[in-house]
């Protein structure tokens, strides 16, 4: 993958030779989906607020691999700016957990006041140790589960159906203790996976389900809404610490300033998936009872939450208006 990505990040130096400094960025979404559009915003604020010296080239739609391989390179420093889900962080910054637990958070605003407060800047500040820089948190919506079998109206109805998850061991336990079976793939083998029946479906946000063209092949849709977990845009440590402070400043503050726009996209995005999804005739389930499936995730939490510090973060994200 790390060959696979220099040809990609060769092929396009020529048009970004204008900067001084320029700073390749990876996304495994689609060009003018609401992340891609938010580090587009990033850049633009970057050149502008650097006279010309600092620009961001964004490779979309997964160019420079899957999220486990570009984690991979970002660290290493072949990519230098990484949006990624948190879920494949789980098994490596073990604070990211928190964020991937099944109904952590009661709302997406409940979120949002968490990652924008203290909290979620204790969490950034744990990527240093790992050879990354955490810059912001950009939005993933309410997460719920999809199928091409039959709608799930019930906890029982998820008995035996194989789901895509991320690689991460809270997202497989989750699935196993609902009563189905977690299959680990990368985003972009699940339309064929279902097609071809190796797994019935996956779990996402509406606008992931819509332009990915999963609601294709799975027909029913269930607003479980199990999951409301950040994203997270970050940096190679080792391009980081090679930039002045000066930079650095710039660098961070675009970030944050890419956030509301980030937002502000994602909530037209969100709407108008939806629309489509509906529009397309597939099943949504709406308005499930959760209960029996937040008491199955005690043993997500017994099992993931053990140390000191994961459960004083767990009171904590509570605690938060």
């Amino acid at each position: 993958m790390v060959t696979t990505s220099l040809v990609a990040l060769i092929a396009a130096a020529g048009a970004a030779q204008a900067c001084e400094i320029t700073l390749r960025s990876s996304d495994t979404h689609p060009e003018g989906y609401p992340t891609v559009a938010a580090v587009e915003a990033m850049g633009d604020m970057l050149e502008e607020r650097s006279d010309g010296r600092i620009c961001v080239e964004v490779f979309h739609s997964a160019q420079l691999g899957e999220e486990k391989d570009t984690i991979e390179q970002t660290q290493l420093g072949v990519i230098d700016l990484n949006r990624v889900s948190l879920g494949p962080f789980n098994n490596i910054i073990e604070e990211t957990k928190v964020f991937s637990l099944p109904y952590i958070f009661r709302s997406v605003e409940h979120m949002h006041n968490v990652v924008d407060g203290e909290i979620g800047d204790e969490i950034l500040g744990e990527f240093s140790n790992h050879d990354l820089v955490g810059l912001a948190y950009y939005d993933g919506g309410s997460r719920s589960f999809y199928n091409s079998q039959k709608p799930i109206t019930s906890i029982e109805d998820i008995e035996g159906l194989k789901f895509r998850v991320m690689q991460s061991d809270v997202f497989v336990d989750m699935v196993d203790a609902l009563g189905g079976n977690a299959t680990p793939l990368p985003y972009g083998e699940v339309y064929s996976s279902i097609q071809t029946g190796v797994i019935d479906g996956a779990e996402n946000n509406w606008p992931s389900f819509e332009s990915s063209g999963h609601y294709e092949v799975a027909g029913y849709y269930t607003l479980d809404q199990h999951l409301i977990v950040p994203e997270v845009l970050v940096m190679s440590k080792m391009k980081f610490d090679s930039l002045s402070e000066e930079d650095q400043a710039l660098i961070r503050q675009a970030a944050k300033d890419s956030m509301p726009i980030m937002r502000e996209q994602w909530a037209a995005r969100e709407k108008a998936s939806e629309e489509k999804v509906r529009a397309a005739g597939v099943e949504i389930v709406e308005n499930i009872d959760k209960t029996p499936f937040i008491e199955a995730m005690d043993v997500v939490y017994e099992k993931h939450v053990t140390s000191d510090k994961l459960k004083d973060l767990v009171t904590r994200i509570r605690a938060v208006e």
